[in-house]
């Protein structure tokens, strides 16, 4: 008995192995797709900032994805051994002739079984052309001609996709912070916000300043350990060390003001949707004074839920000469 080979050139279907390998009775599958997001609609309207959203949600991300792309993309993430979730795309007119085939690319996906839906960014085109002007971009579908030729040609290529979102945000008059938002509770609805990130590093002026640092402490009034001959080997992990720079409750009362002050700002930088800060400590060498500030004030905020708290002490190891 001999067996037809489905297509003469070897390659299977999306739509096959889709059905042909259910993703409930794969047995080595870590993770199923559980979701996978199209984000489009027009040249400026704020798409990488809504691609942000996502990815600071734990979302795979990629920009400027072609259709057929994406039917390669969902193919790879229902593949066995594939560790993805979720995922978000941009795909707009960037991809120029290719990007006509999004929806029947969509309607592939839906018939497969994946989770494909569409968030569409809009604004007006008096906005749009302001955006424009002031980041002194060509538009994608007029490069050599008025942006306005280009935003009337894309609403004419958008107006099918636009039916199809699930979606439809206007950008205007949205602040970055505002668009967000609006993109996490309407696309996000049943999932918790994401934890603000914060490192707490120190470092040694005397090995250059944090480049990383968005809130940056001088702690060099502090007792310097490096001056006593028995103490200059150690780090601030020694209580010895801690002991000798809070000799008159000064690191003490520093921490106490610098934790004062975070307390203030990290729920607001939450509420914001912030998702990373840098709390940079230095002091001359960087291995005593901001190393002890460094990991009491970590200590402090490592049990908040709505922080993931890392520690960095980057010249610990440098020597002072």
């Amino acid at each position: 008995m001999s067996v037809r080979p489905e297509r003469e050139t070897g390659r299977v279907p999306l739509v096959d192995r889709l059905r042909r390998t259910p993703r409930r009775e794969a047995p080595s599958r870590e993770v199923p797709l559980e979701d996978l997001v199209v984000i489009s609609g027009f040249s400026g309207a704020g798409k990488s900032t809504a691609m942000a959203v996502f990815e600071d949600h734990g979302y795979f991300c990629v920009d400027n994805l072609p259709p057929e792309m994406i039917r390669s993309l969902a193919e790879l993430f229902v593949h066995e051994g594939s560790k993805v979730e979720r995922a978000a795309v941009v795909c707009d007119v960037r991809g120029g002739a290719y990007f006509e085939n999004l929806l029947s690319v969509l309607d592939e996906l839906e018939t497969s079984g994946v989770n494909a839906r569409v968030l569409f960014l809009e604004a007006d085109p008096e906005t749009l052309l302001t955006r424009y002007k002031e980041t002194r971009r060509r538009h994608p579908l007029a490069p050599e001609g008025a942006v306005s030729t280009g935003v009337d040609a894309e609403e004419a290529i958008l107006a099918p996709l636009r039916e199809r979102a699930e979606l439809v945000l206007q950008t205007q008059g949205l602040k970055p912070a505002d668009l967000r938002h609006r993109i996490a509770d309407e696309m996000l609805p049943a999932r918790k916000t994401g934890r603000l990130a914060v490192r707490f590093q120190s470092f040694g002026f005397k090995n250059g300043p944090s480049r990383d640092a968005d809130l940056l402490f001088d702690c060099r009034f502090l007792p310097n350990p490096h001056y006593e001959v028995a103490l200059r080997p150690l780090t601030g992990h020694d209580p010895r060390v801690v002991a000798y720079a809070n000799r008159d409750g000064a690191l003490d009362e520093f921490v106490e003001k610098t934790a004062d002050l975070l307390d203030y700002l990290l729920p607001r930088y939450v509420g914001e949707g912030k998702s990373h800060l840098v709390v940079a400590v230095g002091c001359t060498g960087g291995r005593h004074r901001s190393v002890a500030i460094t990991e009491r004030l970590a200590h402090r905020y490592e049990g908040d839920g709505d922080l993931h708290v890392e520690v960095e002490h980057r010249d610990i190891n440098s020597r002072r000469r």
